[in-house]
């Protein structure tokens, strides 16, 4: 089949971040055509150049739509609409598909995908990454009542035209549900890790990181990825201030975000908080294997208990254990498997305690982090969910209702 694929920020294992889209399309191109309908965001912001910079045989469409999180609203509003005008005009002109994925954030992007689709007669698919427009309106972004009714309307009528949603977690799921969407029509296909990254790395690999670092003799506790306004790094942070007296524990923080400055001024202060610039992905889930326990954080809002943080699979692939402060799926996960601890939003004090409890017994951290790769093996591996989103999308093409040429009109 030929899969179109509408995503704004795309990116390869070479920047600092998740990945998911690179793991499934690299699968999907050996069988099928694939066209990539992006951005040229991160091309030019890799960490490193080890890989292409997409997989072998995927028609790229990289679209000029400059974007910066240190944008301003107005500037980001004008972002996602640039990026979903010349979606449109881009996706009328390529090869007809024969079926479309689109994946928000931002929701813009899945209505280009949802309206080539119209107009060319194709199913698509809509990948929920994040709930929009809960996350910004929850985070305070979106303040004018009237946007954030058209956004929601917008949400709707997006879950309605979808042949099939698609969402990260359990939880996202029951938020679509709750929609009015059929659960027929939902799947969760979870965020997932590459165990093929994660298992290059040999213990020689480790033991050279360690050293590098200075971490010789030390537990190593790890929070790695966006230090965003939603992650409650001053919480994390304040913590590991608590913990500063124990001389046989050190606090690795890697990424990039808002509260970059903030990280860096806490580990002027204390010797014991290692900030690293961000890693390359394949660079960092070295980090996972190295570290004894890793920190998955956020504020408390109803809708980031829902979200899918990449962390928690690549902490759990590594069989590294985590802490989670989301009162969602996740914390039922950990805690139904046994492999990683709650503590909740906000409350430092709670969360020093919390790794200070995990760390008190080397063993039984030792069987939470043999748990969790299982939990992983079964539930997070990427091969696998790129498999089951193939199975999908293939079903969409077979039931679907648009199955005459389309009129020259929109394309060849």
């Amino acid at each position: 089949m030929h899969l179109a694929v509408f995503f704004q920020y795309y990116h390869n294992p070479d920047c600092p971040l998740g990945g998911r889209h690179y793991a499934f399309i690299r699968e999907w191109a050996q069988r099928h055509t694939i066209t990539l309908i992006t951005t040229r965001l991160w091309q030019d912001r890799r960490l490193s150049h080890r890989f292409d910079w997409v997989p072998e045989g995927v028609v790229l469409h990289a679209l000029d739509v400059p974007y910066d999180n240190t944008m301003e609203a107005g500037r980001r509003t004008l972002a996602f609409a640039r990026y979903a005008a010349k979606a449109v005009v881009r996706g009328l002109s390529i090869p007809r598909p024969d079926v479309i994925l689109g994946s928000s954030t931002p929701l813009t992007a899945a209505w280009a995908a949802a309206t080539v689709a119209r107009l060319r007669g194709i199913p698509w698919v809509f990948e929920v990454r994040d709930l929009w427009p809960d996350f910004p309106v929850q985070m305070g972004a979106i303040r004018s009542p009237r946007l954030r009714q058209r956004l929601y309307a917008m949400e709707r009528r997006l879950y309605d035209a979808a042949a099939h949603v698609v969402t990260l977690s359990p939880d996202m799921a029951g938020h679509v549900r709750a929609c009015g969407v059929p659960p027929g029509r939902v799947t969760t296909i979870h965020q997932g890790t590459d165990f093929d990254l994660l298992d290059a790395w040999t213990d020689e690999d480790l033991a050279a990181l360690r050293r590098a670092h200075g971490l010789e003799g030390r537990r190593v506790v790890l929070y790695a990825g966006s230090f965003g306004r939603a992650n409650d790094l001053p919480a994390l942070l304040e913590a590991a201030a608590r913990l500063a007296p124990r001389d046989d524990l050190r606090f690795v923080f890697t990424g990039h975000g808002y509260h970059a400055d903030d990280v860096a001024a806490a580990a002027r202060r204390h010797g014991h908080l290692l900030h690293l610039p961000p890693q390359p992905r394949h660079r960092m889930l070295g980090w996972f294997r190295l570290a004894d326990l890793s920190v998955v954080s956020f504020l408390d809002r109803p809708v980031l208990a829902a979200n899918a943080p990449a962390k928690l699979c690549d902490s759990l692939g590594a069989a590294t254990p985590v802490i989670v402060t989301n009162p969602g799926w996740t914390k039922r996960l950990v805690e139904e498997h046994g492999c990683g601890w709650y503590a909740p939003p906000s409350d430092p004090a709670a969360l020093a305690r919390t790794i200070e409890t995990a760390l008190a017994d080397p063993a039984a951290l030792a069987e939470a982090g043999r748990r969790g790769r299982t939990v992983a093996r079964n539930l997070f591996d990427r091969t696998a969910l790129a498999r089951q989103f193939e199975t999908l999308l293939a079903h969409t093409v077979q039931t679907s209702p648009y199955r005459a040429p389309e009129s020259p009109e929109h394309g060849p």
